[in-house]
């Protein structure tokens, strides 16, 4: 007879999201179950119920969980980049990623297929904080709408390439990288018109 060693409420719903995110990778959003994820954890189905509400509620918790652990570092390479350490590349990569190889494109994908129209949600409202973050209140509106306007073409284009750009560059017999390096020019020339 096992003894399932006793965690704290956060410890036990970050236990939850660390193994939700890891079937979404090895096994795509359809693995994401709240039975699957407590199997995993070596918790109850009950348990998980108490914690998320529903296979819903876990999806979307994993959703904001995602889009929370891909902005901090979006803003640290944004930060760094303007310190002279890093590029634009490597945040304009992070966003790339975190709908790609991190599942975020086809867990969002699977959650509006299922009915979960307010799936986008958490993903949304974490990179409008960043950006908000990152560009202080004092931009003009001019530059500020330019942000957003540059992050919301940054995010469409990594979304679209998780979802169908393997293929599509395939059958178009482009490079897969094209997106990526226009979503850089892109946000490189958002860049330099809010410092003129």
């Amino acid at each position: 007879m096992s003894i399932r060693k006793r965690l704290s409420p956060e410890e036990s719903r970050s236990a939850a999201l660390a193994a939700a995110r890891d079937l979404l990778i090895e096994a795509g959003p359809q693995a994401v179950t709240l039975k699957a994820v407590a199997t995993r954890i070596d918790r109850t189905h009950a348990n998980l119920l108490h914690h998320f509400g529903s296979a819903a509620g876990l999806q979307k918790a994993l959703a904001a969980h995602i889009a929370g652990t891909v902005c901090d570092a979006i803003g640290e390479a944004v930060r760094d980049e303007k310190a002279g350490i890093s590029s634009q590349r490597r945040a304009v990569d992070l966003a790339f990623d975190a709908f790609d190889r991190q599942g975020g494109g086809a867990l969002a994908s699977w959650m509006l297929l299922s009915g979960n129209e307010d799936a986008l949600d958490p993903i949304v409202e974490t990179i409008h904080q960043l950006v908000d973050e990152l560009h202080p209140q004092e931009l003009a509106h001019g530059a500020k709408r330019a942000m957003h306007e540059a992050t919301y073409t940054l995010v469409l284009l990594a979304l679209g390439d998780a979802l169908m750009g393997e293929r599509l560059a395939e059958s178009l017999k482009v490079d897969r990288s094209t997106s990526r390096e226009r979503a850089t020019a892109m946000v490189v020339a958002s860049l330099a018109a809010l410092k003129q």
